[in-house]
């Protein structure tokens, strides 16, 4: 195909990988950004942590999956 995409066995890997780092950073801004500051309650700020960190493992097992699945 190209230069890009020859190095890969599937044609779903690199994104995998990418949507898979995407979840992780994502997970860290919202951490990063302090829900407890904003949310109304602790409660609902603990939930929110609680997403964040439980999205942060999702894209982590999927970028490794991902990345490590044809070895």
């Amino acid at each position: 195909m190209n230069a890009l995409t020859d190095r890969f066995e599937e044609p779903y890997e690199p994104i995998g990988v990418a949507a898979g780092t995407f979840l992780v950073l994502a997970a860290l801004g919202t951490v990063v950004g302090a829900p407890w500051t904003t949310q109304a309650s602790v409660v609902t700020a603990g939930i929110e942590v609680v997403g964040s960190v439980l999205m942060a493992v999702l894209g982590a097992a999927l970028a490794y999956l991902s990345w490590t699945a044809n070895q």
